[in-house]
């Protein structure tokens, strides 16, 4: 989309040079045809050195631009990110062109698969399973009934998906306007699910807004687990049922959490930590310790206050 058209569309004034402005991105990632975004005085440094052709950004940040940059002013980026990301979505779950598939898959009834999909040697997909286009499926996957694969997600050698998994549906990011509006950012970005990971009954993965949401090499993830746009879940992960992730969370290699454990979103947990049951992650964690409890604290100290507690109780 030619950016004075998309600036026209968002109401904007432009006057640079105009180009086609092939997609939106990170102000990291993004590349000299692409748009990115900044509301965030702790990504200055990002901005400062990002290769996106046009930044949403105010006029307060302008200063920071880089030269082989131009601005589009607003005064709410992220709202206009928002409608701007409207006009980068592609029509889901198309159909119109062959996929390829490999003599030795074998495919159940109802399966439907999307344009331009490829799917590997020995893949088995059973019954009522959707795929959309653009996606690839590499070899000895298994996929169990009922399990919906959104646009251009990566599944590769020996992934495990049971019944009802849903992988690279739309994170939950809205704007929203000075009416108290809520504006869908569109999510353009995919999931991808890295070498031997077993994925349980009912658990979704949302696609990342830009970028990719990771699953690496070799995680288990129990039944009913939500792991919003953007995460990273770093391999040799365990995540029992009902774990939740917030987006952006990135965790390191070999992480455990238990049961209901939740981490809020854009923190780090660090290699070899534990969550223990029902734990709240609100911070940024070290690894190679266990935690436990809401506010977080170490499990030994969570365990010696309730024991505390209790005898308090007990006296009264």
């Amino acid at each position: 989309m030619l950016l004075s058209k998309l600036a026209s569309t968002l109401g904007l004034s432009f006057q640079g040079k105009d180009f086609d402005v092939s997609a939106l991105a990170t102000l990291k990632n993004a590349l000299p045809s692409q748009l990115a975004y900044f509301d965030n005085p702790k990504l200055s440094e990002e901005l400062k050195q990002t290769k996106a052709g046009v930044v949403l950004l105010s006029e307060t940040f302008v200063s920071l631009l880089p030269k082989t940059s131009q601005a589009l002013i607003t005064p709410t980026p992220h709202l206009s990110m928002a409608y701007a990301s409207q006009h980068f979505a592609c029509k889901p779950f198309d159909t119109t062109r062959p996929a390829l598939i490999a003599p030795t898959a074998i495919i159940g009834a109802h399966v439907v698969v999307g344009s331009e999909s490829s799917i590997g040697e020995n893949v088995h997909i059973m019954a009522n399973v959707t795929i959309g286009a653009h996606v690839v499926i590499e070899k000895n996957v298994i996929i169990y009934p009922n399990v919906v694969i959104y646009d251009h997600s990566i599944i590769k050698e020996n992934v495990i998906l049971h019944a009802g998994v849903v992988i690279g549906s739309d994170g939950f990011g809205y704007a929203h306007t000075a009416k108290g509006e809520h504006i869908k950012v569109y999510h353009t970005g995919n999931v991808v699910i890295e070498e031997d990971v077993e994925i349980g009954a009912n658990t979704t993965i949302d696609r990342a807004v830009f970028g990719s949401t990771v699953i690496k090499k070799g995680t288990k993830i129990d039944n009913l687990v939500q792991i919003a746009h953007n995460c990273e879940i770093g391999p040799y992960t365990i995540l029992a049922a009902q774990v939740g992730l917030a987006g952006s969370t990135k965790l390191g290699q070999n992480v455990v959490m238990g049961g209901q454990s939740a981490s809020a979103g854009h923190l780090e947990i660090g290699d070899f930590a534990m969550i223990a049951g029902r734990g709240g992650v609100s911070r940024s964690i070290e690894g190679h310790k266990t935690y436990g409890g809401f506010p977080l604290m170490l499990q030994s100290e969570w365990l010696k206050t309730h024991a505390k507690i209790s005898r308090f109780f007990k006296k009264q």
